[in-house]
């Protein structure tokens, strides 16, 4: 169907009908009065009975983690046209909701994330992106709301222990100091607040949290737990006075729609506040749309996150592409606004937190949804999705079969709707490329004469907006540059005087922290350098590696040399690789194989096949100590494939010491190669 024209009188419908049949090519299936005899249920839209649960909003998530990563390098304008079709009211995805993840230098999924306090004396808030991300997202919508959750926390708030409630003063503090800092230097007023983003919660902590906050001033910071499953936070909720008082709202993540009942009983407010992450496609697109509609008619959940903001990382890492858009070339600036930002925009651009929602919403009788919202001013939102379960299943969890077929749907306004005159119209069909529309407008449906009636004919994957409000619109610009692959040759002298941001381009951190640092006692070429800072492995929240280790390139790469100078910090026990090939990243990065060549403080080296380093090619001794520059180089030329899974080729090995080793490798990981920098402590590259 190339569009539906919609009206509501026989004169307009004839009229909408004829230019339809005059358009070449195209199928037209109008709108159709509810005086018109037609089959299927009515479904009324009423607002005499009162109003249904306060409407909070939809957003995303920067983080969880490491997911803007790439973002930040863009160039303009390419960096700003990204931002506008997330945060700009009426452009794009017009987000109501930015969560943060509060860096904590543990891996996040794909990738870490810098904390503000590596350790306890430390503060800098001006660590990472999400400082300028949400400074952004204020900048083009101010009423945009905020929120932060720790995933990892810095190791010395465990002191010893891989766990954050050691001391809950501490971690209460440490908290705390991220908000007073997001106002004092950015001038962000963080609206709410999480506990340990799917793990487990802490009631004192949560009520120390409360109590901290309060002495500090931040009563308007609410609290959301637990960033989990809807048990046991809600029934510790019913069981514990306090704690139910300190708790704003119950976040739950990947809900499936469905809340519990100890969730309902504690009249709290219920989000959705994690889901998604699918495949930024149209079946990504229909699981999105399902969803936003389905979270409140199944669940009452009044505000739905999506994981992730924008796809701003390496492909090849865990969940590639499963942001609302894609921006994952700096280097080329080119971008992908995928179906999701259209999608979300039939809910956020005709709606904003504090509306209401009908107690008059439901479900289809052949398959499908509708939600309304009013401003409680005379404005009214409908929406109606009918997404297939083949087109809309989410990468979690389980969706159980359900059917959606060809149907006419009458809805009837009554209470103070029953004189709208005319209803905006906007339209969505997944599929097919030939048969597939992204956030169209049609004609306006006119309802002067119609009684307050209206009918549509629905097929399935489509999504109606029809709204009183005209403010909506569908914003481009010009076509962004066309994709490239990663520079085949690149390099980064991280000469930079004072870097706005304190990662350098390109490079994935996927544990440990490396940030640009200045080594003001060498006046030389290594004056600029980029440290690995940490000295203490974090409060994990994933399986983060052994050893520290940043990525950057492309994984298509097969002959390749890397060529890096290395300085090891610690005696005796430092260390430091470089590496080509390495398969894996995010939470995956502790099995990553490659080709990896270490050299250690006490006069050793070695090749190895993976990071862990059990896989071994080669060893030995040679002239390395601490407190000296080197220059590692290693070359990986494309081996001859003996067998499916056994390739041979050679790999050759030097340092600007003079030596040399060249040796036979046997693995299997050559479809992924990109560069990786590691440090058992805290190297100078």
């Amino acid at each position: 169907m190339a569009e539906r024209l919609p009206q509501a009188s026989r004169q307009r419908r004839g009229k909408a009908m004829t230019a339809a049949a005059g358009s070449a090519g195209r199928a037209a299936v109008p709108l159709l009065l509810c005086a018109l005899l037609v089959p299927g249920g009515a479904y009324v839209l009423d607002d005499s009975d009162g109003l249904g649960r306060e409407f909070d909003g939809i957003g995303a998530v920067s983080g969880g983690g490491a997911t803007s990563r790439l973002l930040v390098n863009y160039p303009e304008p390419y960096r700003s046209q990204i931002l506008d079709y997330l945060f700009k009211p009426n452009f794009g995805a017009s987000l109501h909701i930015l969560k943060v993840e509060i860096g904590g230098d543990g891996q996040t999924t794909d990738g870490t994330e810098p904390s503000h306090m590596h350790y306890a004396l430390d503060e800098n808030y001006f660590r990472g992106y999400e400082w300028w991300l949400m400074k952004e997202a204020k900048k083009r919508n101010p009423n945009i709301i905020l929120m932060g959750l720790p995933w990892s926390f810095p190791g010395w708030l465990g002191k010893g222990f891989n766990w954050p409630y050691v001391n809950l003063q501490l971690t209460a503090y440490y908290v705390m100091t991220w908000i007073v800092g997001a106002k004092h230097y950015h001038d962000l007023d963080i609206d709410y607040i999480g506990i340990w983003n799917e793990r487990s919660f802490d009631i004192n902590y949560i009520k120390v949290l409360r109590r901290m906050l309060n002495y500090q001033g931040l009563h308007r910071v609410k609290i959301i737990a637990s960033d989990n499953l809807w048990e046991p936070i809600s029934a510790s909720m019913l069981l514990d006075t306090e704690l139910l008082n300190v708790i704003d709202v119950i976040g739950a993540h990947y809900p499936g729609t469905r809340t519990v009942r100890d969730a309902k009983l504690t009249k709290k407010k219920l989000w959705s506040s994690e889901d998604f992450s699918t495949l930024n496609n149209d079946v990504g697109a229909g699981c999105l749309g399902r969803i936003l509609n389905q979270n409140y008619i199944n669940g009452y959940m009044t505000a739905t996150i999506a994981w992730n903001l924008v796809a701003s990382y390496y492909e090849q890492l865990p969940y590639g592409r499963c942001g609302l858009m894609t921006a994952q070339e700096p280097w080329s600036g080119h971008y992908a606004v995928e179906p999701p930002i259209w999608v979300t925009a039939h809910t956020t651009q005709f709606t904003q937190p504090g509306w209401y929602y009908l107690k008059t919403v439901g479900h289809l009788e052949k398959g499908g949804s509708y939600v309304a919202l009013t401003d409680g001013l005379g404005n009214l939102t409908i929406i109606v999705e009918t997404m297939s379960h083949k087109h809309s299943r989410c990468i979690r969890p389980f969706l159980p079969y359900f059917n959606v077929s060809h149907q006419f749907a009458t809805f009837l306004l009554k209470g103070s709707f029953s004189e709208i005159p005319e209803l905006q119209v906007w339209y969505t069909r997944l599929g097919k490329p030939s048969k597939r529309f992204l956030f169209k407008q049609l004609d306006s449906l006119w309802l002067l004469d119609s009684g307050g009636a209206f009918t549509l004919e629905l097929q399935e994957d489509e999504l109606f907006t029809l709204t009183t409000l005209t403010t909506g619109g569908k914003g481009s610009c010009p076509p962004p540059p066309e994709s490239q692959p990663f520079p085949q040759v690149y390099d980064d002298d991280f000469d930079v005087d004072y870097p706005f941001f304190s990662e350098a381009p390109n490079f994935a951190d996927q544990t440990g922290v490396f940030e640009y640092f200045t080594n003001i006692e060498d006046p030389g070429e290594h004056r600029f350098t980029l440290r690995q800072v940490l000295n203490q492995r974090p409060i994990t929240w994933a399986a983060d590696a052994y050893n520290t280790i940043s990525v950057i390139g492309d994984y298509k790469w097969s002959n390749l040399t890397v060529r890096c100078d290395v300085y090891i910090e610690t005696p005796e026990k430092g260390g430091v690789f470089i590496a080509g090939r390495v398969n894996k990243g995010g939470i995956l990065i502790r099995s990553a194989r490659g080709v990896f060549f270490w050299i250690f403080a006490n006069g050793t080296y070695k090749v190895t096949g993976d990071l862990a380093g059990w896989i071994i090619y080669a060893l030995g001794h040679v002239d390395v100590t601490a407190k000296r520059w080197y220059t590692l180089t290693l070359i990986i030329k494309e081996p001859a494939c003996l067998s499916p899974t056994f390739c041979a080729g050679r790999t050759e090995i030097a340092s600007d010491s003079g030596w040399r080793v060249s040796l036979p490798c046997l693995f299997l990981e050559w479809l992924n190669t990109l560069l990786a920098l590691w440090n058992r402590t805290t190297a100078l590259i």
